[in-house]
């Protein structure tokens, strides 16, 4: 109940930030607008997919996720600065229920993200003749929610380590390489050689390749990248919550 009481105030805290609108609910439409443009401009005999809207749309999606650690780094950065998380550490409340508090709004708000995006990339379909199966945008959204869990690790390990004015230029250069190195706007596997499998070994590819996978109906081959990006999920968020709690108890004495 304690958890719940704390993630409503989270998410009052994140619907007062007109920027969370923009960037997590807005930005992707607009970025799905603008890359479907340019998809359209380049000549068919280039052999270019990586724009097509079905390969676009999970990565936009996952694209999408990065500022979701943006915010909750902002978001645990903030409430350190003020002490509130202090008051609330030495309250009836349970070291699980602030961390649950912290993590439940924004994965709520990923699923929102990710709906949003996808209703997007449906309308847009129809102007460019894909068709979208309902099935396999929701496995594509559950095969998100890994990836949002790294991203939301990331948030709560920045935001304990760093204050609100130095957590952000932190989170955009994680945000410019998870988007490059995960292979949304370049196809990494063309490129090959060192880059490709250096790329290949991080969370942010893995989550991209099962993304896609997923939504194209290769539930198969999705499971191997799906489970990679799982385990870095929870390897991250179990270290970001020890290094949270030790730093608390650290902030008491």
């Amino acid at each position: 109940m304690r958890s719940i009481v704390f993630s409503k105030r989270t998410v009052k805290e994140i619907l007062r930030d007109p920027l969370s609108y923009i960037f997590c609910l807005g930005f992707p439409i607009v970025m799905l607008i603008i890359m479907t443009i340019v998809d359209q401009s380049i000549p068919k005999e280039a052999g270019m997919e990586i724009f097509h809207i079905n390969k676009l749309a999970p990565g936009i999606a996952l694209f999408g996720l990065s500022f979701i650690m943006l915010f909750t780094c902002l978001q645990v950065s903030k409430d350190r600065s003020t002490a509130f998380i202090l008051r609330l550490y030495a309250s009836p409340m349970k070291s699980g229920d602030f961390i649950a508090g912290y993590t439940l709004p924004v994965l709520l708000l990923t699923v929102l993200q990710a709906m949003i995006t996808f209703l997007t990339s449906v309308v847009i379909g129809n102007f460019v003749d894909y068709q979208f199966e309902l099935i396999n945008i929701l496995v594509c959204i559950l095969v998100l929610i890994p990836s949002a869990l790294v991203f939301i690790s990331f948030g709560i390990f920045f935001g304990t380590l760093l204050n609100d004015k130095a957590a952000p230029g932190i989170c955009s250069i994680i945000i410019t390489a998870s988007s490059m190195l995960g292979g949304i706007w370049m196809d990494v596997d063309t490129i090959g050689g060192a880059f490709a499998r250096f790329c290949h070994v991080l969370p942010f590819y893995q989550g991209v390749r099962s993304a896609r996978l997923a939504l194209e109906g290769s539930f198969g081959e999705m499971a191997k990248p799906a489970l990679i990006t799982f385990v870095y999920g929870i390897v991250i968020y179990i270290f970001a919550v020890f290094v949270l709690k030790r730093k608390m108890q650290q902030d008491i004495k």
